[in-house]
């Protein structure tokens, strides 16, 4: 039989909605997206480079509360309000993974919560 449990942390921004930061069904964790709110004060960080880093640390510290860590993500999703900034994305996402690197999408949207500029969700996949 499956067990589903909810991975919580006061190491990423708690969540401010009607879901939880990430679901962990047997060896599968499903991330929730996270946008750069700093943990500490629930507000967003300053600028495309300064979100992109705040993002995957939220990302990294709700990856080790569910068990795993960045090298079990198998699939990243990355919503940008301005594709321009793709090509900084790639340089960051750098310093957070190593290849293999996992499967992505990159998608350009019109908004995103509390007007951030990037937001970020994932899945793992933890080793037995």
């Amino acid at each position: 039989m499956s067990t589903k449990f909810i991975v919580q942390t006061p190491d990423a921004p708690a969540a401010i909605g009607t879901y939880s930061q990430a679901v962990r069904m047997d060896n599968t964790v499903y991330l929730s997206g996270q946008i750069g709110l700093d943990p500490d004060t629930m507000q967003l960080v300053d600028g495309i480079e300064a979100q992109v880093n705040r993002v995957f640390k939220n990302l990294r510290a709700v990856a080790v509360a569910s068990g795993g860590s960045m090298d079990d993500v198998v699939k990243l999703n990355i919503y940008l309000t301005d594709l321009a900034h793709f090509a900084k994305v790639n340089e960051i996402m750098a310093t957070y993974f190593s290849q293999p690197y996992p499967a992505r999408a990159a998608v350009g949207v019109a908004s995103l919560p509390r007007n951030a500029l990037v937001e970020a969700d994932g899945v793992l996949v933890l080793q037995d």
